[in-house]
């Protein structure tokens, strides 16, 4: 009977040696938090940048497309059924215009943020006759591929 005890000592001894303690999960935790504070926030951004990238394509064929319809017809289209292009509507914004005063001149469009926008709120990206047109939209500089 003296040496049972004995052996259970042994046993719980070794047990102690495997495995983590309670402080090291807490450290590695508290570890983890703080990375995903940083990452996260960039993460998201970078989501958002992706999405306002959608724009600025559409935006680009939808100036395309008019600078091919001025030259053809000697004004801008009214509508983008008139162009010489077939686009999806972007999955992320709406889209308002083209409009104009004057279209043998000019024209303007507007897409606007739909949705959740990763902190962002609806901004917008308008172009016109000249390309993209920072002073009319409204999208933060640092999501903009022109850099603003």
């Amino acid at each position: 009977m003296g040496n049972k005890p004995h052996m259970n000592m042994k046993l719980i001894a070794n047990s102690k040696k495997s495995g983590f303690s309670l402080v090291e999960l807490t450290i590695v935790v508290v570890i983890l938090g703080v990375l995903a504070t940083f990452a996260v926030p960039r993460f998201m951004s970078s989501v958002e940048k992706t999405k306002a990238s959608e724009a600025f394509s559409y935006m680009a064929n939808i100036e395309s497309a008019q600078a091919r319809y001025n030259a053809e017809k000697g004004r801008y289209a009214n509508t983008t059924r008139a162009m010489d292009i077939d686009l999806d509507r972007p999955e992320f914004f709406s889209v308002s215009g083209p409009y104009s005063s004057n279209w043998e001149t000019k024209w303007e469009m507007k897409l606007t943020r739909n949705g959740a926008s990763s902190g962002y709120g609806r901004y917008t990206v308008v172009y016109d006759q000249d390309g993209f047109n920072t002073r009319k939209s409204s999208i933060p500089s640092d999501l903009s591929p022109q850099g603003r």
